[in-house]
């Protein structure tokens, strides 16, 4: 048996432990002959996980850089070979554009991203940044990259930039590049000033037009101090205190507009400009920061922390470069976060503080309990017609549509448009939550309270009340026109529609997702109709101004404003319910909507249906639908508003426990404030 297996071991070695492959890629780097760039394409190769599962590329990195630091002819080598390949590439484009969105547009970049899937682009060797897609050729390569520790590669530069070699001839042509990545930077900065985008959204802006020429300058006679510092070490480098300065004004100016924004609305192009131009100044920032520190033995660890953070970052987004969901990612949180404000200030209306907005809650979905009651019956006189199904999707969606349309112009409250609202009403005090401070969380559990007892309000006001006015319905128009208004198949249709064991909870999902996006396409149309001005347009029109006047064409403008969000959110809301279930039997596919106050409504009108003589077991599981089916469109509706709106603030909450302890000891403690509102202090009645 010895013998067998020392036979397979010779036909078959095993594969050479990772460590000793690690140290043969290292070891290539003292050939002379070899190819840089293939050198580095091979080490990192070992360095990369080699399964799914495997984490031990943070290991390989320490190894790496222990195998460096104990045998000093293998640094001086790789340190030569790597600072001598990158000093002998062409490094502004690395510079100025990785990490940065690219100046050719939104739609550009995008086709550029999609055309790259189908037939990828040929990297240019001599320049750094296309040679990093060949040394980093996976397209996952930034999910390991990113779990290297900042130590290492603040270790890494340690050994690659020793303070003695950035005298050297290399490290020169480095830092001349860099020069003048810094004056490409600050023209590109610059440019802004003539940007007639930035002057429309920041009205002072000719104002602060003379801080982006004087960066230009600046940056000048930064690079001109510099160059002589380096030909002269006599002479004392520009800290590039003064720019920094300047560039913080610009950055300044751009934020001013950003927060600007989000009050008077924003564009896909102002987003895509003010994101570049930010990028712009922080990538100036960090290379004057790096030029300056280098050349301070003081602040040596500076400059070293300086390159690992920026070196870790660019080669990060470019190996995300050709990512089209990244490149969504950056440019969809301005936009995102505009919409999801615009959501938030309707959330504040929905929740309900005190008694009086507790009792304004229940009047208002009552009052849209009562149309909702009539809607249901128009949609079920629809589907009676047996139109064409093109027809019938029209029908059903003008039904649904118009009537959110009325319900929200006459100040009512559909329950199920709450929790896309609230959700974002939530995410935006959660940003500014500090679990440490007891005052903040028993404040945030307040907001909690309230949303609760406002939601429970707005279902029981649009249930009770709908369920009621259809069986009135039903029963008063039967008994008008001597005949049953609604026939026995379709009250049992009604009825099996309602079954828990039938598509009704993947259908209420369906609807909970259109309730998500009606809260986006609200926030979307609030932000459009702010940055387009909408209500000075209207108010302008001629025609409108001979029918109503100048100050009634203004009102009407200002008001459709203002409403202009609700109606479209609304009506295509609308839409989307009504055309679902034709959609379906067009595709032949299960696909329909269940809606928690249209289906109370519609259990009432299949007990008119059979005349009120059914089971009062079939009335229950009727009830218990209803329950889940509204459950459902708030779970699925409020998860996605809530993923949405902390994608869009950037906000990682990492302290839920002690929030979800302080709920949970409210709950104990005061049961009845997450369903009533908060009674009011002694004293403060009416004065006798």
């Amino acid at each position: 048996m010895a013998k067998l297996n020392a036979l397979l071991h010779r036909l078959f070695p095993p594969p050479p432990a990772s460590d000793a492959l690690l140290h043969e890629a290292l070891a290539a780097f003292t050939n002379p002959q070899a190819d840089s760039l293939e050198l580095l394409r091979h080490l990192v190769a070992e360095l990369r996980p080699r399964h799914r599962r495997d984490d031990g590329c943070t290991a390989r990195y320490g190894a790496l850089l222990d195998h460096l630091e104990n045998d000093s002819a293998l640094l001086a080598a790789f340190r030569s070979r790597l600072v001598h390949f990158v000093a002998t590439r062409r490094l502004i484009t690395f510079f100025t554009d990785s990490g940065i969105l690219p100046g050719t547009g939104f739609f550009s970049e995008w086709w550029r991203i999609l055309g790259n899937r189908f037939l990828p682009a040929a990297p240019d060797e001599r320049r750094l940044k296309d040679c990093l897609h060949v040394i980093f050729d996976q397209t996952d390569d930034w999910r390991w990259l990113e779990q290297i520790p900042a130590e290492h590669s603040q270790r890494f530069w340690e050994l690659v930039a020793p303070a003695g070699e950035l005298r050297s001839s290399d490290w020169r042509s480095i830092q001349e590049q860099i020069l003048d990545a810094v004056l490409l930077l600050a023209h590109r900065v610059s440019g802004l000033g003539v940007e007639t985008e930035l002057m429309r959204a920041s009205p002072s802006f000719d104002d602060d037009m003379p801080r982006f020429i004087a960066l230009s300058a600046e940056a000048l006679d930064f690079a001109n101090a510099f160059r002589a510092a380096l030909n002269d070490s006599a002479l004392a480098a520009d800290d590039g205190s003064h720019l920094l300065v300047i560039a913080d004004q610009c950055r300044e100016t751009l934020q001013r507009i950003r927060k600007r924004a989000l009050t008077v609305g924003t564009s896909l192009h102002l987003s895509y400009l003010l994101t570049r131009s930010e990028q712009s100044t922080e990538r100036l920032r960090e290379l004057v920061v790096i030029l300056s520190a280098g050349q301070q033995a003081a602040s040596r660890r500076a400059a070293i922390a300086g390159w690992g953070e920026f070196t870790g970052a660019a080669f990060l987004a470019e190996n995300r470069r050709n990512s089209l969901r990244f490149y969504m990612t950056q440019l969809s949180r301005l936009l995102a976060l505009r919409v999801t404000e615009n959501a938030a200030r309707s959330g504040e209306h929905y929740i309900c503080d005190n008694a009086a907005d507790y009792a304004r809650m229940w009047r208002s979905a009552a009052g849209a309990g009562v149309l909702i009651g009539g809607m249901a019956l128009l949609k079920i006189q629809a589907a009676a017609l047996h139109a064409p199904l093109f027809v019938e999707a029209v029908l059903f969606s003008l039904i649904y549509g118009l009537g959110f349309v009325l319900i929200f112009l006459l100040g009512l409250t559909v329950a199920t448009k709450q929790p896309a609202m609230t959700a974002q009403s939530l995410a935006a005090r959660l940003g500014d939550l500090k679990p440490n401070r007891s005052a903040d969380l028993e404040g945030m559990v307040d907001v909690v309270a309230a949303v609760s007892r406002s939601q429970l309000a707005a279902i029981a006001g649009n249930v009770m009340v709908a369920l009621p006015v259809a069986i009135a319905l039903g029963f008063g128009l039967s008994q008008l026109s001597g005949e049953p208004l609604i026939s026995v198949a379709k009250g049992a249709h009604l009825l099996a529609d309602l079954d828990l064991l039938s598509w009704a909870l993947p259908h209420a999902a369906i609807a909970g997702f259109y309730l998500f996006l009606a809260g986006l396409i609200n926030g979307y149309f609030d932000n459009q109709a702010a940055y387009a001005e909408i209500g000075q347009r209207i108010g302008r029109l001629r025609w409108l101004n001979r029918l109503r006047g100048k100050a009634g064409a203004e009102r009407i403008g200002y008001y459709i404003q203002d409403r202009l969000g609700g109606i479209m959110g609304n009506f295509l809301f609308g839409c989307m319910l009504g055309s679902t279930g034709v959609i379906g039997t067009i595709l032949g596919l299960p696909l329909d909507i269940r809606h928690i106050a249209f289906a109370s409504a519609n259990l009432g009108y299949a007990l008119n249906a059979f005349h009120f003589a059914l089971p009062l077991q079939a009335v229950l599981w009727g009830m218990l639908g209803i329950a889940a089916i509204g459950l459902t469109n708030l779970a699925v509706s409020f998860a996605l508003a809530w993923r949405t709106a902390l994608g869009a603030r950037r906000l990682r909450f990492a302290h839920w426990g002690p929030l979800l302890r302080a709920i949970a000891r409210r709950f104990r403690q005061q049961p009845r404030s997450f369903l009533l509102p908060p009674r009011p202090p002694l004293g403060d009645g009416p004065a006798g």
